[in-house]
């Protein structure tokens, strides 16, 4: 009796779903994946990550999951209630230095692309600069998300309040911004990123889309004040009818892990994602900028990457 009680001990510790890190029991088969809001870019790239992953290796289910955002996944990751999480550059960026809260310990699995930030307007509407829209209504992005943070550094930048010099509204789900530029309900919709699902709608529309980004003299004084945002381009083609190139500013969004993510997971993960790159930019024009060297080159410091994925970069060479 007292040796079968061993030989079951044993083989629970062996077990992937008894494994703990700090008292913790973690899965290493399931992994939950935070998103945001239905119709925005994240449950779009979500959902096409834990596809791709799921694909290259059915030993680790990725389950992806409706969740309020960015500023919502970075409390669930502390918790422990999700494994995994995209989170938008400014939310990741002040988590990481303890803006406005205590620092977060929480690791980069991934970079997953650049958000250069921009409005777009009907391709009728009057407005062609940033200050045209001052004192319209305006849709910031999905409450919870990390589009009106980034919106608020590059109107900081130019001296402007986002809440106070604009009707500042803010969407219970990110799909619905399109259809709002479309009848008039707002002038403009801030967005980030290339292929993003809203930009895209507004474009496709019957009315058409023009996009408003700040000239290279308010991009040089947005970071004269927020050096953190990058200047970033969105190529032309990228949304229908976009004939031209479009310079703007923003940061990466990644991927974050929950602190306690045992190293090996973090291994194998980077492993098939990176495996698998060519697969998922084939997938989803987005993911073309999810490689492991642009990982390295986004992150604000390289101890913010998870150690699991810093020895598999090791290894292929893209760190030292």
């Amino acid at each position: 009796m007292r040796f079968a009680i061993i030989l079951l001990a044993a083989v629970l510790l062996l077990s992937p779903a008894a494994a703990q890190t700090g008292g913790t029991p973690i899965s290493t088969t399931t992994l939950s994946l935070g998103t945001a809001t239905p119709g925005g870019g994240f449950p779009l790239y979500g959902n096409a990550f834990a596809e791709v992953m799921n694909a290259a290796d059915p030993q680790i289910t990725i389950a992806s999951r409706n969740t309020k955002g960015s500023n919502e996944n970075i409390p669930l990751l502390e918790k422990g209630e999700l494994d995994l999480a995209l989170v938008a550059g400014e939310p990741a960026y002040e988590a990481f230095a303890g803006i406005g809260r205590a620092k977060v310990s929480l690791k980069i699995l991934t970079a997953i692309y650049s958000n250069p930030g921009m409005f777009v307007v009907r391709a009728d509407s009057p407005y062609k600069t940033i200050a045209d829209l001052a004192g319209q209504p305006v849709a910031f992005g999905a409450k919870g998300s990390g589009l009106p943070i980034l919106a608020r550094y590059v109107l900081d930048g130019l001296g402007l309040r986002q809440d106070e010099d604009f009707k500042a509204v803010y969407l219970d789900r990110a799909g619905d911004g399109p259809a709002m530029v479309e009848d008039g309900r707002v002038a403009a919709l801030w967005g980030a990123g290339i292929g993003w699902p809203g930009f895209a709608a507004v474009a496709s529309s019957a009315s058409g889309a023009r996009f408003i980004a700040p000239s290279a003299e308010e991009i040089a004084r947005i970071r004269a004040k927020h050096s953190f945002l990058k200047p970033l381009t969105v190529p032309a083609g990228s949304y229908p009818k976009q004939t031209e190139p479009i310079a703007s500013l923003g940061s990466w969004s990644f991927v974050l892990t929950r602190e306690d993510l045992p190293d090996d997971v973090a291994y194998r993960l980077a492993k098939m994602l990176h495996g698998a790159e060519a697969v998922f930019c084939k997938k989803l024009a987005q993911a073309c900028e999810t490689t492991a060297a642009n990982t390295v080159a986004a992150a604000p410091k390289p101890e913010l990457i998870h150690p699991g994925v810093m020895k598999y970069f090791r290894e292929i060479g893209v760190v030292k």
